[in-house]
């Protein structure tokens, strides 16, 4: 698929500098309506923390957000991956996009209820990414309510599968829409509550799941065959001789390991997933041939130590592709810009992130927080603070306005 430039993808339609947004007639209205919608949208955001959405599971949120859409008066539809979809009319075709994800890491079956403490909300998922998706619906409700046309059509995006093994599914499905991937100027991704953070370079992933498998049988009778745990755990102890770099950043986690179903049966089956992650696309694949490396020499090993055979499986559970926003991206320069008149001290930083996928196709896109304040990410101690969501709104909507531009409506 050929690739625009970026000079051809992000050119400005209508009223775009600051100066001129902030000066603008409607700019002081759209405050009064963010600080109007404090109330809504903490509801909201509690509202739809609660709705369970594990990785591929993410149905009830989505249709959640859908209503909330529709009652501002916007269209939805769902694609076939499961994202959910509202594109906002402007005077041209091209697309701003803002997207959040709907998925968290919280497990299936488990029940989600806030908790306040201290001015903080306590549920697991409610600033990753419960704060992206509150900033998500609080941007549309802004311009609806505002009336404010804007050059550029802009895209609200409700995403599928951005955590674990979930491989950024909702945004390659999206981007690989041409219809999408050809209007898009620029990308925003809402992912919990930090403003400071400007992810601008892309970690690259690769993950597997690496299965051993024998005969198995009794411990007492049958000792001697070789045992598929023990293959692994030579294995993990080899890949702990592999030396990583430190620039570029490169590392390897194992980050669960499975086997066996008694204590005295020896296993059938192991299997452990393998996390590779790296600013270099070099260094994963040097890492990846070690892994393998690693689990045929502790196979052999374990062969030659005791009587059987053991069969090895190694599959890829995701590849998250590694890419960088030039320094001179007019998406980076528009958000800094904005930070530098908020006073917002932000730095720029490396993540892997839905903008993994459009920065690896040549689309500007950073990832950046809704606003308020967040901690304890993917632990049952998450928390949120609302107070400084209307910076964070404010911050997002001039950013928005920047890029895509307002239309000047005529004077009656």
């Amino acid at each position: 698929m050929a690739q625009p430039g970026i000079t051809e993808r992000t050119k400005g339609y209508g009223v775009s500098s600051l100066q001129e947004i902030i000066e603008h007639p409607t700019w002081q209205s759209l405050l009064k309506t963010v600080q109007e919608l404090g109330e809504w949208l903490d509801r909201v955001h509690l509202e739809l923390t609660q709705i369970p959405a594990p990785t591929f599971q993410e149905s009830a949120r989505a249709e959640y957000m859908s209503e909330r859409f529709r009652e501002l008066g916007l269209r939805t539809r769902r694609d076939s991956a499961g994202n959910l979809l509202v594109e906002r009319q402007g005077a041209t075709a091209k697309l701003v996009a803002l997207t959040a994800h709907l998925d968290t890491v919280v497990p299936p079956g488990v029940p989600i209820e806030v908790r306040r403490r201290n001015g903080r909300l306590y549920a697991p998922g409610i600033s990753d990414n419960g704060a992206g998706l509150a900033a998500l619906l609080g941007i549309a409700a802004a311009l609806e309510k505002s009336r404010i046309a804007t050059g550029h059509s802009l895209l609200f995006v409700a995403n599928v599968g951005e955590e674990g093994e979930g491989d950024l599914l909702g945004m390659r499905h999206l981007f690989a829409q041409r219809d999408i991937y050809q209007r898009t100027t620029g990308v925003i991704v809402l992912d919990g509550s930090a403003v400071e953070h400007i992810t601008v370079s892309a970690i690259g992933s690769r993950r597997f799941l690496v299965e051993v498998t024998g005969p198995g049988g009794h411990s007492w009778n049958d000792f001697g065959r070789v045992n598929p745990i023990q293959a692994l755990a030579t294995a993990v102890t080899e890949l702990r001789q592999i030396r990583l770099p430190s620039e570029p950043r490169t590392t390897l986690n194992v980050g669960m390991i499975h086997g066996g179903t008694a204590i005295n049966a020896i296993p059938g089956s192991s299997w452990m997933k393998v996390d590779i992650r790296s600013t270099s696309k070099k260094e994963i694949d040097r890492l990846a041939q070690l892994l393998e490396q690693a689990v045929r020499a502790g196979v052999a090993q374990e062969m030659k130590r005791a009587s059987g055979a053991l069969e090895i499986r190694i599959l890829p559970l995701g590849d998250r592709p590694v890419a960088e926003l030039p320094a001179s991206a007019r998406i980076l320069r528009i958000l800094q810009e904005v930070d530098r008149h908020l006073g917002i001290p932000s730095k720029l930083e490396r993540s892997s992130t839905d903008a993994n996928i459009p920065l690896s196709l040549g689309i500007e896109a950073i990832t950046t927080g809704g606003g308020g304040r967040g901690g304890d990410a993917h632990t049952p101690n998450e928390w949120y603070e609302p107070r400084g969501r209307d910076l964070g709104l404010k911050r997002l909507l001039l950013a928005v306005l920047m890029l895509a531009g307002i239309i000047p409506q005529p004077t009656v």
